[in-house]
């Protein structure tokens, strides 16, 4: 029941609603800081990851990697990173990149492994060259899974990006690491609460990107 009180005192104040602390722009924050950090670790994550996976090489190295990169805390590494590099967007954005590679390289690298050699074959036969094979053949079957993959590192980095607080920057994580520290658990249950609807809505995102992208026949299987 104070659960219930807290969430509605926190969304029922209409200062919570305006201002540089408001949610609006704390939610813009968040957003911004997830999106950088997924579009990094994709862009590093599936070119390895589909590369790896067309050839069949590198697979005990793309586990030995993921693993080291999972057993890595990501506060440890934000600490090491602020040390490092001090105050900025830096130290933030290198754990959550680390922490997402690991998802995206490793799904899109055995969904790619799971794709049926027989059209793959045949392309081949047909002349098909390499890349093509790799985009127009494997790719469309292999996306659900690669978008599980996405799914899962977008899902950490939108539950991990309140660390972010800690050394000075914005995001909802500010009504947790403030809520904390001014003893206002009114705060950190709403700044919790926002965090896990975000990660819900993720969830729905990708939902809906995969049955736009995703042929018919694919999702079916």
């Amino acid at each position: 029941m104070n659960l219930l009180h807290f969430i509605n005192a926190f969304f029922s104040d209409s200062a919570h609603w305006r201002g540089y602390d408001g949610i609006p722009q704390r939610l813009f924050e968040h957003v911004q800081y997830s999106l950088l950090a997924l579009a990094v670790a994709a862009a590093i994550g599936l070119p390895v990851g589909l590369l790896t996976g067309h050839t069949g090489r590198g697979g005990n190295a793309l586990a030995f990697i993921a693993t080291a990169a999972r057993a890595l805390p990501s506060f440890g590494l934000l600490v090491l990173m602020f040390v490092l590099f001090d105050l900025g967007l830096l130290p933030v954005m290198i754990p959550l990149v680390v922490l997402a590679i690991p998802p995206i390289l490793v799904t899109t690298y055995e969904a790619v492994r799971s794709v049926d050699p027989s059209p793959v074959d045949a392309a081949r036969g047909m002349g098909m060259r390499e890349s093509r094979i790799l985009f127009q053949v494997e790719l469309p079957v292999a996306l659900p899974l690669i978008l599980s993959g996405l799914r899962s590192a977008a899902i950490q980095i939108v539950s991990t990006a309140t660390i972010a607080a800690y050394v000075s920057l914005g995001g909802l994580g500010r009504y947790i690491v403030d809520g904390l520290y001014q003893r206002n658990y009114e705060k950190v249950v709403g700044g919790a609460t926002l965090v896990a609807v975000m990660a819900l809505v993720t969830l729905a995102a990708f939902w809906a990107v995969g049955r736009l992208t995703v042929s018919p026949g694919v999702r079916r299987r």
